[in-house]
C-alpha cells in the first residue's frame, strides 16, 4: 500500500482528499502545517507528497525547498496544490522543487492521474 501526505491548511480541503485517496486504496497521513508535514516525513515511510502552496507559517514552497534538500527525503515527490493558477506562480513551484503542479479546485481524475504517474 502506497503511503501519502496531505499538507493542507483548510481543513475541508484536507478531509476531502484524504477521504478521495482512502477510498482509493492509499494510506493518507494529513498535517495542517508545513513543519508538521516535514516531520512525518521523517517519521513515516512516504511514498508521495501533496503540498499547499500557501500555508501559515512556513510556506509550501519553503517546506519544499527544505524536503528537496535533504538527502533522505529528496527522492519523494511533491505535488503543489494551489489556487494559483498563473505560469508565474507555476514556475516558482518547480523551481522550489515540486515536481508536479495541481490547482485548486481539484480534479479528480487529474489527481488519481497524478497519484499513477509518480507511485
Amino acid at each position: 500500500m502506497k503511503n501519502i501526505l496531505v499538507i493542507e491548511d483548510n481543513e475541508d480541503n484536507l478531509d476531502l482528499m484524504v477521504e478521495i485517496l482512502e477510498d482509493e486504496g492509499y494510506k493518507v497521513l494529513g498535517a495542517m502545517n508545513a513543519k508538521k508535514g516535514i516531520d512525518l516525513l521523517m517519521e513515516q515511510s512516504i511514498d508521495l507528497v501533496f503540498m499547499d502552496i500557501s500555508l501559515p507559517g512556513m510556506s509550501g514552497l519553503e517546506a519544499t525547498a527544505i524536503i528537496k534538500n535533504d538527502k533522505q527525503l529528496k527522492h519523494i515527490p511533491v505535488i503543489a496544490l494551489t489556487a494559483y493558477a498563473m505560469m508565474e506562480d507555476k514556475k516558482r513551484a518547480y523551481e522550489a522543487g515540486c515536481n508536479g503542479y495541481l490547482t485548486k479546485p481539484l480534479d479528480f481524475m487529474e489527481l488519481l492521474k497524478t497519484i499513477e504517474q509518480y507511485v
